[in-house]
């Protein structure tokens, strides 16, 4: 092996996958072990779930709520115009999917802010040398 080979390797090593929480770092088998999602072990993976629920509680709330209220209520949610439209219509058809993509934000807001919590580093740097050409895959061009 090379020195850049081998440096690489060492540094591969020394990344930490569960954001330095788990207490047996050298045995764990983290594609072979059981993960308990009503019982999670880490607690990063605790804090992960929590804001996860969390979120899938809200979409549930912001796409089924309109469709819901229109059940319950039929002759006000089709009395109140928005913009031309019935409300139950325009919840539906607008409030929807804008909710859901302003949940994905804050999910990625607050995953973010739970990776510099758990010191969970995303940044990789790989260099490559002249011989070895790096394909859209991650692994060598032949």
């Amino acid at each position: 092996m090379t020195d850049e080979t081998s440096r690489r390797d060492e540094q591969r090593a020394e990344i930490e996958t569960d954001g330095g929480v788990a207490t047996d770092r050298g045995t764990t088998d983290y594609l072979d072990a059981r993960v308990n999602i009503f019982k999670p072990s880490t607690p990063f993976m605790r804090d992960h779930l929590k804001i996860v629920w969390t979120m899938f509680a809200a979409w549930v709330l912001v796409v089924f709520a309109p469709v819901t209220a229109t059940y319950l209520a039929p002759d006000l949610m089709t009395s109140i115009t928005v913009f031309g439209f019935p409300l139950h219509y325009f919840l539906t058809a607008t409030g929807s999917p804008l909710g859901a993509l302003i949940l994905s934000f804050v999910y990625a807001r607050k995953r973010d802010q739970l990776d510099e919590k758990y010191g969970i580093e995303h940044s990789t740097t790989q260099t490559v040398s002249d011989a070895e050409a790096v394909a859209s895959d991650g692994g060598t061009e032949q």
